[in-house]
């Protein structure tokens, strides 16, 4: 008996010390959005466009992140099969911190997966499509859905043919998902 339970404390012993070995590294900071940020889908400049904006940072050896004119955007990147699988850091524009719609700030960024996203909102994102509003706060995200129209859901709820779909208020159909978000004319 005594050595049953020597063994089951070595094995506890083990278990726990192996936990305690595998600590996460934290993702890499976000960087802030300055002028020389170029979307990954539309090569435009990502301040032209109002709205919440996205970051995706790949492996950490990369410093420089992959920018997106829109969260929606950010998120499509997440779920497309052809894009790589390998980042490191998602994050979205906190719009419960924003300046404004039109200017939605340069460092207050979020987490992705652990924002509240407002989704079938009034409000158009950077392309002119229906947006993935993000927040950090529940509270600042059921107050904006209050105001706009749309519901409050997490970033494992975001529903897929809602961010690949062609959004538009009438067409919540999955387009093709190895498609690219669709571009808009900005003209």
């Amino acid at each position: 008996m005594k050595n049953l339970i020597l063994v089951m404390m070595f094995l506890s012993s083990l278990i726990l010390s192996s936990c305690e070995d595998k600590q996460e590294t934290p993702p890499p900071a976000p960087l802030a959005l300055t002028k020389d940020a170029i979307g990954r889908y539309c090569g435009m400049n990502v301040l032209e466009h109002a709205g919440p904006k996205g970051q995706v940072i790949l492996d950490a050896k990369v410093g420089e992140p992959i920018w997106f004119s829109s969260a929606r955007d950010a998120l499509a990147f997440t779920m497309l099969p052809e894009e790589p699988k390998d980042f490191v850091a998602i994050y979205v524009s906190d719009m419960g911190k924003a300046p404004s719609w039109e200017k939605p700030g340069a460092e207050n960024w979020v987490d992705a997966r652990k924002a509240f996203y407002v989704i079938g909102s009034s409000r158009r994102g950077g392309m002119g499509a229906e947006e993935t509003v993000p927040f950090s706060s529940e509270d600042a995200a059921i107050e904006f859905a209050g105001k706009n129209g749309g519901e409050v859901v997490t970033f494992d709820d975001v529903p897929r043919d809602y961010v690949l779909g062609s959004g538009s208020d009438t067409d919540h159909t999955p387009s093709d998902p190895s498609a690219k978000p669709e571009a808009h004319d900005h003209g």
